[in-house]
């Protein structure tokens, strides 16, 4: 897994795409529990995406695990267009893929 202080996607502001990304997160799904991989280096052999300011970034692909509250009552797929749709901003600059693990903390209790 890759700490954030080792990503290469920076705003202007120096702050990271996982940096960035955690932030929209923890404020709009308050999760018990977020758990945030980078795994651009297992795709190194894709073509370098060309959107955006940050072509050719680091922070391409990202595992998530998420447990939130906000998930209760929701699809699966509801859930991932919510994440989707939170992170459009990232997937239009660079951001490539998504690996979600959603669930509700009674689906992740229930599973320990």
């Amino acid at each position: 897994m890759t700490s954030l202080s080792d990503s290469t996607s920076r705003s202007a502001s120096g702050v990271s795409r996982a940096q960035r990304v955690r932030k929209v997160l923890e404020t709009a799904l308050f999760p018990v529990l977020l758990d945030i991989e980078d795994e651009s280096h297992r795709h190194a052999h894709h073509v370098e995406q060309t959107r955006g300011p940050n072509a050719g970034a680091t922070e391409t692909h990202f595992r998530l695990h998420i447990v939130s509250p906000v998930f209760e009552g929701m699809s699966r797929v509801a859930r991932s267009r919510r994440v989707h749709e939170l992170l459009a901003p990232e997937l239009a600059d660079g951001l490539h893929a998504l690996a979600l693990t959603l669930r509700t903390p009674a689906e992740e209790e229930a599973r320990a």
